[in-house]
């Protein structure tokens, strides 16, 4: 099983995995060379020897080195299911489409297309980014939402297959024969049952994570909640399917989401915009980090971590969101704050500080 080299800091990365360090949930992956299996930082097992273990940036590299899911520690229930998180534009907006299913029927040239790049650049983008090629990482999302789905829901196996974006129950069996040498009804466990209503799964994100914000702001703009229980009415038209999707924060930092779709397909799309819309793809950490820089945006940052970006249902922006930016008045100092310009941008307005005010504060500072 060949691996490939990326920059990840393999030292650091062990170091991790030996103190099961939270916050390393989902940044990488580590591979079992004796096992055959990859894990998360925080799988409960024994460490293995170092000398067994190399670490991935995604779990698309693991898996498409020939590594399977470790079974305990579900790689599945990892925050953003192990998505990558960097700076790369193209990258991030690629992986939104593959993501909401882009390539459960088309190829990587028309994902290239929609990109406006060529297909060449796009493969060697996520090579260099991720590891691994785009059908890989698509792969990957079908497996481990397929997975999510046998351990949470009470869903038929073929229609497990339909929801996770497998174009057949024969390939969803072959690939789970192939990866788990077993059926994929072998892996189902019935602790969890959603009862009716819909599929029920339970999404991670990392914390810290301001609730009542994300809330208050959802709410001033139109959202539909009752009793902390947010609602949407699909339509066929935008989501591919009919029916009703629902999310409540539950305790252990996850959002649980309730689907009834007169249609399972639409499934992967529907779940990626409520990812969009409560912002839980959201690094913390790194955007503490980097907009700390910034003494006016460090004490802000510092003080409300967990402020998140609410997004949009239907988003079709080319660039990403964390980097938008609407007030021109910022737009010089917003330089220094990519890729998380919008984070940025909202820590000031919760604070009271627009662009206006900006340009003021800096006038009287330059007059003293």
């Amino acid at each position: 099983m060949e691996i490939a080299r990326d920059s990840l800091d393999q030292e650091a990365c062990y170091r991790a995995v030996l103190t099961r360090d939270p916050r390393f949930d989902g940044r990488f992956f580590t591979c079992v060379k004796t096992t055959g299996i990859y894990c998360r930082p925080v799988c409960p097992a024994r460490t293995p020897k170092r000398e067994n273990m190399r670490f991935v940036a995604s779990a698309a590299a693991a898996e498409e080195a020939g590594f399977r899911a470790c079974l305990r520690c579900r790689p599945e229930t990892a925050p953003d299911m192990g998505a990558w998180r960097g700076t790369s534009n193209t990258v991030s907006r690629a992986l939104g489409l593959i993501e909401a299913g882009a390539l459960d029927e088309g190829d990587v040239d028309g994902l290239a297309a929609r990109l406006g790049v060529g297909e060449r650049h796009l493969r060697r983008l996520f090579r260099q980014h991720l590891g691994a090629a785009p059908v890989s990482v698509a792969q990957t999302r079908r497996v481990l939402l397929a997975k999510a789905l046998i351990h949470q829901t009470d869903l038929a196996m073929a229609e497990v297959a339909l929801a996770s974006g497998f174009g057949s129950v024969r390939r969803f069996n072959e690939t789970f024969q192939s990866l788990y040498g077993r059926p994929p009804s072998m892996l189902r466990r019935r602790a969890e049952r959603p009862g009716d209503g819909g599929v029920r799964l339970s999404l991670p994100y990392r914390p810290p994570y301001e609730i009542d914000a994300m809330l208050a702001a959802l709410t001033v703009r139109g959202e539909t909640f009752e009793r902390g229980v947010w609602r949407r009415a699909l339509t066929p038209d935008v989501d591919g399917a009919a029916g009703e999707v629902s999310a409540r924060f539950e305790a252990g930092n996850r959002l649980t989401v309730t689907v009834a779709a007169s249609d399972l397909k639409a499934l992967p799309g529907i779940l990626a915009r409520v990812r969009r819309v409560f912002d839980l793809s959201a690094d913390p950490d790194a955007i503490q980090r980097d907009l700390s820089a910034d003494p006016l945006l460090a004490p802000l940052v510092r003080a409300r971590p967990g402020l998140r970006l609410p997004g949009d249902w239907i988003d079709a922006g080319t660039d990403m969101a964390s980097d938008r930016l609407e007030d021109e008045g910022l737009e010089a100092r917003a330089e220094h704050w990519r890729p998380w310009r919008a984070y940025g941008a909202l820590h000031l307005r919760e604070a009271g500080i627009d662009g206006a005010a900006l340009t003021e504060m800096n006038d009287e500072k330059d007059a003293a």
